[in-house]
């Protein structure tokens, strides 16, 4: 185990002392109960059509979004039927600090993020916007995500183009005037950022740690939420880095 994989591991040391953590069997199925702060997979929900969206092209195109742990988010995204690959990494800082150890910290700018590659004319970036604010994280935590605290677990969305930034800004305005949310969105846009990846062993590591406790309890629950609100678009057979890189 790597000392990045033990510095989450003593996250989740520091977890298990706030919550009490009971499983039973229910239905021949392991139920997880937790009293403590929910996490981002508890918190989903419905969310309305993005009214605006940008119109299909020919060729992929990319989004970045950031809400919390990349691992989750990353697994979330791998299952979307059009998404051709999804990176975890980092965004908001510069490439000297693009490291997990520096990132970590909090001081960098950086949030651990996901950059998707998607066939517009199978699922548009508006969608996309969709699974992100229902399934893939709580949009309304300020300052992290479920056990995850600082800055670089903030809610936010890098455009790549106008365009972007234009749908991602309007969908947050058409949530909050929903009401959809009990509390307004947290979720921020910052223009202009580079995309940088992380390190192998945060690529695919949902499929790669499936015992994992964190990933178990946080994580897992994103998919299933995924193919209950999205079923047109849930597919069953992900699509890891690794498969790409082989």
């Amino acid at each position: 185990m790597s000392d990045n994989e033990k510095r989450r591991g003593r996250t989740w040391s520091a977890l298990t002392r706030r919550l009490l953590v009971a499983a039973t069997m229910v239905g021949g199925g392991l139920t997880f109960v937790l009293n403590g702060p929910p996490s981002a997979a508890q918190e989903t929900r419905p969310v309305p059509k993005a009214l605006h969206d940008i119109a299909p092209t020919d060729g992929r195109q990319t989004a970045v979004f950031a809400g919390g742990c990349f691992w989750g988010v990353q697994a979330v995204f791998q299952h979307v039927a059009g998404v051709a690959s999804v990176t975890s990494g980092y965004a908001g800082g510069n490439a000297a600090t693009a490291t997990y150890e520096k990132t970590e910290t909090g001081a960098t700018g950086h949030a651990e993020a996901v950059e998707i590659t998607f066939d517009p004319k199978q699922v548009s970036y508006g969608k996309l916007l969709e699974i992100y604010f229902s399934v893939a994280h709580d949009p309304t935590q300020l300052g992290g995500q479920g056990p995850d605290s600082g800055p670089q677990y903030r809610s936010v969305i890098f455009p790549r183009d106008e365009k972007q930034a234009k749908v991602a800004t309007d969908y947050i305005a058409q949530l909050d005037a929903s009401g959809v949310f009990s509390r307004p969105i947290a979720t921020t846009i910052e223009d202009g950022k580079t995309f940088y990846p992380a390190e192998a062993y945060h690529q695919d590591y949902v499929y790669n740690n499936p015992g994992q406790p964190y990933v178990v309890i946080y994580e897992k629950p994103k998919i299933g939420a995924l193919h209950r609100l999205f079923p047109g678009l849930y597919r069953q057979k992900p699509v890891l880095v690794s498969d790409s890189a082989s």
